[in-house]
């Protein structure tokens, strides 16, 4: 009888450049639109509220590469002193490293003698690598990449910022505001979306957990933007 050929996807190997790439366009998008609309329900004209939707694209994207490379360049220092402590632990007391390891595979369901085999087997094809993943959690798969997180981060907020720009710069000049609350809501739940089947989970749910908390957003300084007017008009 012919055997089925079997394939699996998964998604965890996305999940690096997925978190950065979602995060940052939803903040572009987010922001900048938000920025549109306070500004303009401020009662500033075209002019002023394309140079804030620009200054904020630029001024966005640069921060969320600088805040994503600071935040991942921690988390790779941290996992570089734990690997470097483990190199040391398996050169200095390499039998209570084995132990260590048949513990771990005796807590995941395995007998002692079977747990002892597994960690054997492992440590003389790769310790470090088998402590790396099974006692620290760190992989190849799950690696913190600092400068492809930045890249991404800018990337991705340009990209969602510059859709508000976009709208503002062709929307008629009294109908700023709207034109551009509306393409944000349709935009953020496209971008939810995307990012929901990206990663294998339900589009809806994603959709909807974005426009949210964009709306929110969008209000929040829609309200901001229209006590200033009043209090300045």
């Amino acid at each position: 009888m012919s055997r089925l050929s079997h394939s699996e996807v998964h998604m965890v190997h996305r999940i690096g450049w997925l978190r950065a790439a979602v995060l940052g366009a939803n903040d572009g998008l987010v922001s900048t639109s938000s920025l549109v609309v306070g500004v303009a329900a401020a009662g500033s004209g075209q002019t002023e509220v394309l140079i804030a939707a620009l200054a904020g694209l630029v001024a966005g994207a640069m921060s969320m590469a600088a805040g994503e490379y600071v935040s991942v360049s921690s988390q790779t220092d941290a996992e570089k002193a734990d690997v470097a402590r483990e190199t040391r632990e398996l050169a200095e007391t390499p039998e209570a490293e084995l132990e260590e390891l048949t513990q771990i595979y005796v807590g995941r369901g395995l007998d002692r003698e079977l747990a002892e085999k597994v960690a054997v087997q492992l440590t003389e094809r790769d310790a470090l690598g088998t402590h790396a993943r099974d006692e620290l959690g760190i992989s190849e798969t799950v690696t913190a990449h600092p400068v492809q997180a930045a890249i991404v981060s800018a990337l991705t907020f340009a990209v969602g910022a510059v859709i508000p720009l976009i709208v503002a710069l062709l929307a008629p000049p009294t109908q700023i505001t709207l034109v551009v609350a509306v393409s944000t809501i349709v935009g953020l739940a496209v971008l939810g979306g995307l990012g929901a089947s990206a990663g294998g989970a339900g589009i809806v749910r994603g959709a909807l957990r974005v426009t949210l908390w964009g709306a929110l957003a969008m209000a929040a300084t829609a309200a901001v933007g229209m006590l200033f007017g009043v209090t300045t008009g």
